[in-house]
């Protein structure tokens, strides 16, 4: 993990890009063209989106605008709960398709373990996967219970489980129950919304390296094996949020970022998730 070019091997072995933008709340237009034309230009290569996120258009239209040749690209997009279903999934990814004006989407995720519906939506997941309309499937804020419940039906293994992922909420043991099935674990939300960006023991190891408490986060998320998708709209944010390949945190400063963790969460429960 040397440069942002560098690359997470999914279990059918695709690329994935260890850094990416988020754009949860960027809004549609200007903004999120802006976002994701300057990610681009910095080096980015893995842009996050969802339909629930309203912005596809926008990020659709960076990309076109960027010039960058499409197999260069990672893009994700993923279901949203109200399009849940076998036939409503297919008829979601084609209008997330259009969105974004692509032929095929990078990583196409289950954004939330809706109980009754989750497991046709993912079969839906699988038939687009067969067909080539996406490079790789998989969750999202899935715990290892909804996984295992989804692992005992399906044909094609989740590649990658997108969830909250923080100091403060280290998710060891799904991380490890991902690890021993070959499924990426990628983080949203890694900063928790700038909550954690004056924590002293960040602070301490940023001052060391001449970083920012951010920087310090995102490095641990990569070198703890996971994909981060910091999300800003602030080129300098941006910018500095790509520069993490030029340091590397000891096994110590590791283990005292992991020590921040009371399972505490800035967004919803998988369990407790009111549709």
């Amino acid at each position: 993990m040397n440069s942002i070019t560098d690359s997470a091997l999914l279990s059918n072995g695709v690329k994935m890009p260890w850094l990416g933008l988020g754009v949860y709340k960027v809004s549609n237009g200007d903004e999120v063209v802006k976002a994701v034309r300057t990610a681009l230009e910095i080096g980015y290569r893995h842009i996050d989106t969802a339909s629930f996120y309203e912005n596809e258009e926008g990020v659709g239209q960076a990309i076109k605008e960027s010039g960058i040749p499409r197999e260069q690209l990672f893009i994700t997009t993923k279901v949203w709960n109200t399009e849940q279903g076998y036939e409503e999934t297919l008829q979601a990814f084609k209008r997330s398709a259009n969105k974004l004006g692509l032929e095929y989407v990078d990583l196409y995720l289950v954004h939330w373990p809706v109980k009754e519906t989750y497991k046709e939506t993912y079969r839906a997941l699988e038939k687009l996967y067969k067909e080539g309309f996406v490079r790789a499937i998989g969750v999202s804020n899935f715990h290892i219970h909804h996984l295992e419940n989804l692992m005992t039906d399906c044909e094609i293994k989740p590649m990658v489980n997108q969830v909250e992922y923080h100091p403060r909420l280290t998710q060891q043991e799904l991380h490890a129950f991902c690890r021993k099935h070959q499924i990426q674990l990628e983080a949203w939300s890694p900063l928790m919304r700038g909550v954690l960006l004056e924590e002293p023991i960040l602070v301490d190891i940023a001052n060391k390296y001449g970083k920012s408490p951010a920087q310090v986060i995102l490095r641990w998320d990569l070198q703890n094996q996971v994909v981060t998708i910091p999300k800003s709209v602030t080129p300098q944010r941006i910018k500095e949020n790509a520069e993490i390949f030029d340091f590397e945190l000891t096994a110590e400063e590791m283990e005292r970022i992991h020590s921040l963790n009371q399972n505490k969460r800035i967004g919803k429960n998988p369990n407790d998730f009111d549709l």
